[in-house]
């Protein structure tokens, strides 16, 4: 079953074959002739399945997915469509299928033309085929292969005959439209009626095949009969028919072998029927707003709205400082208090100009959203870390600061005179920066309050828009702008001793932990490989650090030599840093025994016109809120239990890499970055819950669902 069922994807490397848990498929030729204008040359995709696991017809039936193939030939070869040979009906519960088992060779017939010609030194032509296909018992698994195969221009290839002769005998056969066979549609069933079949199949039951998806109750026994030479069905429509091919085209089978036959509909098709709770107004409503759907027009929100996002937006920027992601920079920021605890004027200044920096950041970092949203980009808040780039050099950032708070180097001494002792006579600017640092690793969070608030800037006129990014860097630097400027906080820390230096060297590590979530997040975006290559550049970086401490002739060689290592680097490995990985078409199950099924635009939709439940999981890698929540109440057994109970399909959508469909969606629900988390009924407004995913407020929601 193709909805419901686990997801997984598979992947192979370009060979001749692949071969998965479930499915060995292998590319094969048929050229009896050997490759040449006007000779015969037959390609396919030969399917080797595990016992009761299948793969997919033209039309899957119910669910599934026809496997798909997309060629690579050299000029003057045309491969034509898939011959399909004739399918089984393969009964999943009260659903059916149509699909193949065992072993199957989906042939492809190649024209080869006058234009072929691969030179007159060549001995072989080189054939690349990419397919994806899907093969399900219960669970269903999307799989694809990248396959390569060598095929000698002269002499015969015919080692895979038998299996080409099989799947030709098991093509239908085109039988020619006779006077009485025909369709027409009757009291909720299909009435069929077909002359001119081979007089063999008289007085038996043939398989019914529509090419067309949707069409009639797949899993219904049609209801059959011969009338003389003239065979007779009455099979039920489907009831979430969306389709009326006019002729009607379909396969008729019996013994493995199969007959096409395109037959009128006498009346024509009765209107389609609007999907399952969906009135034919909302239907049509959604269709024009989505034909002519524009840019909203930013209008002022009304002052007690703007008042509102305004406190949601503050209250959410106090809570930043007590997310982990925010820990690191703040604990540096508790050490600079220390500092100055002695000095209320060097503690007031400091508190200010970390203020300043926060706000600074904040200010720029939705000035930035803004204006690509004017330009028509699709982002949200985190747009930033969807970049690999961006998320390499904060990592690399993030190095840099471990490796100075673990002592390794002074940043006054790496610089030169001048500005060194522009950094001593003005040390706002450390505290100024780690403003800057703090809004930075803020960013991948999303605490409560914030999300309503930040979602309302993408209607707002630029100005009160920004008030409310303001309004989140003054509860991020709230707590410690209050901090300096009272006497009584100042009092209460310790006195500056040899403690802070142990304090700053341990500091190293929150930091150098802070690097690994970092290149797991690029890992997410840029694979295994990108990641790989991030932690080479960082070593690099580490080595040229330690290079410049050096004094003398050491530091002139290795300083040296250590610099040119890391431009190299970013040279043969930045573009493998910043490639995106092509991101899978399902996500892998989560949470133990639960399912969850990748996201798409639209799935929601269609599974409430089904009248199931959905409970939505908007998510990315760098989110940090997002993974406490995936591992805390989504990871509850009793939770998931009794999801499963209500029978609520789970979906997830990976915000990771940039997703506009996502975003849209977000945009929808009045956010405007994630976690966020929906829970969808039939006939039921969606309930929005916190960003801080409570488990008794779910299985609340969870319980009012009908059984």
């Amino acid at each position: 079953m193709g909805a419901s069922g686990q997801i997984q994807l598979k992947t192979s490397a370009s060979a001749a074959s692949v071969q998965t848990e479930h499915v060995r498929a292998e590319l094969v030729a048929q050229a009896p002739e050997g490759v040449g204008p006007g000779k015969p040359l037959q390609l396919g995709l030969l399917f080797t399945h595990t016992p009761e696991w299948h793969t997919y017809w033209r039309n899957p039936g119910d669910s599934g997915l026809p496997t798909q193939l997309a060629w690579q030939l050299p000029a003057g070869l045309d491969a034509g469509e898939i011959a399909w040979p004739v399918p089984r009906k393969i009964p999943i519960g009260h659903l059916a299928n149509y699909g193949y088992e065992g072993q199957v060779l989906l042939p492809v017939p190649v024209t080869v033309s006058p234009a072929f010609n691969p030179g007159p030194l060549a001995r072989e032509v080189t054939l690349r085929l990419k397919a994806s296909w899907l093969v399900c018992r219960q669970e269903c698994i999307p799989e694809e292969g990248d396959f390569t195969l060598q095929l000698p221009l002269a002499g015969t290839t015919a080692l895979n005959a038998a299996a080409f002769d099989a799947a030709a005998k098991a093509h239908p056969v085109p039988l020619p439209t006779q006077d009485g066979s025909g369709a027409r549609v009757e009291g909720g069933a299909l009435l069929l009626r077909v002359a001119g079949l081979p007089a063999a199949l008289q007085g038996k039951a043939l398989g019914v095949f529509p090419e067309t998806t949707g069409v009639i109750e797949t899993a219904a026994t049609p209801t059959q009969q011969w009338e003389g030479a003239v065979w007779t069905a009455r099979v039920p429509l489907s009831r979430e028919r969306s389709e009326g091919p006019e002729p009607l085209p379909m396969v008729l089978a019996h013994g493995g072998q199969g007959w096409r036959v395109e037959l009128p509909v006498a009346g024509g098709w009765p209107a389609v029927a609007a999907p399952v709770g969906m009135s034919p107004a909302l239907e049509a409503a959604l269709k024009a707003n989505a034909a002519n759907a524009q840019p909203m027009p930013a209008t002022p929100a009304p002052l007690a709205t703007w008042l509102l996002a305004l406190a949601g937006a503050l209250l959410g920027g106090l809570i930043l400082n007590l997310m982990p992601c925010v820990f690191p920079v703040l604990a540096i920021k508790v050490v600079g208090f220390a500092r100055h605890a002695q000095d209320g004027r060097a503690h007031r200044i400091s508190g200010l100009a970390y203020t300043a920096g926060v706000l600074l950041s904040f200010l720029l970092l939705g000035a930035l959203m803004l204006a690509l949203r004017a330009a028509g980009e699709a982002v949200g808040w985190g747009f930033q870390l969807q970049s690999p780039a961006v998320v390499a050099l904060l990592a690399a950032l993030f190095t840099l600061i471990a490796l100075n708070l673990g002592g390794l180097f002074e940043f006054r001494s790496m610089l030169p005179q001048s500005l060194a002792g522009l950094q001593a006579r003005h040390p706002v600017l450390d505290s100024f920066l780690t403003g800057v640092l703090a809004v930075a690793v803020a960013s991948p969070c999303t605490a409560p309050f914030m999300g309503a608030s930040l979602g309302l800037t993408a209607t707002l006129p630029a100005a009160q828009a920004l008030s409310i990014f303001a309004a989140l860097g003054v509860g991020l630097a709230l707590p410690y702008l209050l901090a300096s400027w009272l006497p009584a906080f100042a009092r209460a820390l310790p006195r500056p001793g040899a403690w802070m230096e142990t304090l700053r060297r341990f500091l190293a590590f929150p930091m150098l932990a802070t690097v690994v979530w970092l290149v797991w997040v690029l890992g997410q975006q840029s694979g295994i490989h990108g990641a790989a290559a991030l932690l080479a550049l960082l070593v690099l970086l580490a080595m040229a650090v330690w290079a410049l401490t050096l004094r003398g002739a050491s530091r002139a060689v290795l300083a040296s030599f250590s610099i040119a290592a890391c431009a190299w680097g970013i040279w043969a490995w930045g573009p493998k840093i910043v490639e995106i990985e092509v991101a899978p078409s399902a996500v892998a199950t989560a949470g133990g025994a639960a399912s969850w099924q990748a996201w798409r635009p639209g799935l929601a939709d269609e599974l409430l016109a089904q009248g199931r439940p959905v409970f939505v999981d908007y998510t990315a890698a760098w989110c940090v809120t997002c993974q406490y929540n995936k591992s805390t109440t989504l990871a509850r057994p009793e939770v998931l239990g009794e999801l499963a109970a209500k029978s609520v399909t789970l979906l997830r959508a990976d915000w990771t890499r940039r997703d506009p469909a996502i975003t849209a969606a977000l945009a929808r629900l009045g956010r405007s970055g994630v976690p966020v988390y929906v829970l969808h009924a039939p006939g039921r407004a969606p309930v929005v819950f916190s960003e801080i995913l409570n488990a008794d407020a779910l299985r609340a929601a969870v319980a009012e669902l009908p059984g």
